[in-house]
């Protein structure tokens, strides 16, 4: 079936549709990750996004239950240059033609993607609609233009669980890494993660490190977290502008001082804001998994996963209380911090990537590390 992407700012891509027949809405951003597309789709941070892979053949290895970050895909679209229609993996279960029909997500293929991300790295990210049910282009420019600006909506609200769980699966991978050792050993910390909308790669490395991890709503008051005793809080990732979510800000402000936090993502973002710090919309965002950050202590640079909009401002942080950590070399944007006196350090990026980079898995080691010292306070 055809297809058309339709840009805000009047720019049109004709394709094949695959997917869901239908239309729709989202802004529209793009990812540079090479493997990984079912941990993209199923990401929660891309809540009200249209994805565009940069990688040129997607669907080639199918999808299988294994490789889900959550319970079904949260992109809104999917653009890509090749769509294949058949799978060659001796892991998937079902092509990812019809996995993403079955969920109703829209695909439009055959289009030239090198040029729109182009397009977007020129003119920043926008609002856009696919469809393969709307053949008139102005009408689609004109649905674009119409959808609501995703800057100032609490899209944590909407992604998070509903109620507390706890979670108890470590990773399915059996290759060794920096943090695996205390595998098969009784959990020796407990660890409130808040869900902004978490991916379930970060709840099994928590788990791989010895954490018995308790999964609590966005909403949850810093009361409410402390009264289950835990050595550490984990801060999650998430879609959206951090500023609306004032209600999280709040709460890690009461939590700081009380327990080791160890936020990522919008996590951070919200860390930045609950040390009176700003945040700010990027360009066209970070989205990858090949994006290089500098350790500012050491020198190192580690190769990491993003997919953030957002940024906290480092000069509206207080150098007296923060330290800034990473940063990350392509636009020098701040990708972590730490505090100067109180249990507390944060990370832009995703370090329980997965499929990957690996480069980042010391940090939930560090995390351990800090429960460690603040318990033996």
């Amino acid at each position: 079936m055809q297809a058309i992407l339709a840009l805000e700012d009047g720019r049109i891509f004709s394709g094949i549709g695959h997917g869901a027949k239908g239309e729709c809405y989202g802004e529209v951003v793009f990812n540079t990750s090479i493997t990984g597309y079912q941990e993209i789709f199923t990401d929660p941070s891309y809540m009200g996004q249209i994805v565009v892979l940069t990688n040129p053949q997607i669907g080639n290895y199918g999808t299988n239950p294994d490789d889900n970050e959550a319970t079904h895909p949260y992109i809104e679209g999917l653009v890509v240059r090749e769509f294949s229609p058949i799978s060659s993996n001796w892991r998937s279960q079902q092509v990812t033609d019809e996995y993403l029909e079955k969920f109703k997500i829209p695909v439009i293929a055959d289009i030239d993607t090198r040029a729109l991300v182009r397009h977007l790295r020129t003119n920043g990210v926008m609002r856009g609609v696919i469809s393969s049910i709307e053949t008139d282009p102005e009408k689609l420019i004109a649905k674009a233009r119409s959808i609501p600006k995703m800057d100032g909506t609490d899209l944590a609200k909407v992604v998070t669980t509903k109620q507390r769980y706890q979670w108890e699966t470590g990773t399915r991978s059996h290759e060794p890494t920096e943090i695996v050792g205390v595998k098969d050993l009784p959990p020796s910390k407990h660890v409130v993660a808040y869900d902004f909308g978490i991916k379930q790669n970060i709840l099994r490395m928590l788990v791989d490190q010895g954490c018995r991890v308790t999964v609590v709503p966005a909403m949850t008051s810093a009361e409410d977290v402390m009264a289950l005793n835990p050595d550490g809080v984990f801060l999650s990732n998430g879609p959206g502008d951090p500023e609306p979510c004032t209600y999280a800000a709040e709460n890690i402000r009461r939590l700081m001082g009380k327990t080791p936090i160890f936020g990522i993502c919008l996590g951070h973002q919200l860390v930045g804001l609950a040390l009176g710090g700003k945040t700010y919309k990027l360009k066209f965002g970070h989205h990858g998994g090949n994006h290089p950050v500098k350790q500012l202590e050491t020198g190192k640079i580690e190769i990491t996963a993003h997919n953030h909009n957002y940024a906290v401002d480092p000069d509206s942080l207080k150098e007296s209380e923060v330290l800034k950590t990473h940063i990350d070399l392509n636009d020098n944007t701040l990708e972590g911090l730490r505090h100067r006196t109180l249990p507390l350090f944060t990370v832009q990026y995703h370090p329980e990537a997965s499929p990957g980079p690996h480069d980042s898995h010391y940090l939930f080691k560090d995390f351990m590390g800090l429960m460690e010292e603040w318990k033996g306070k």
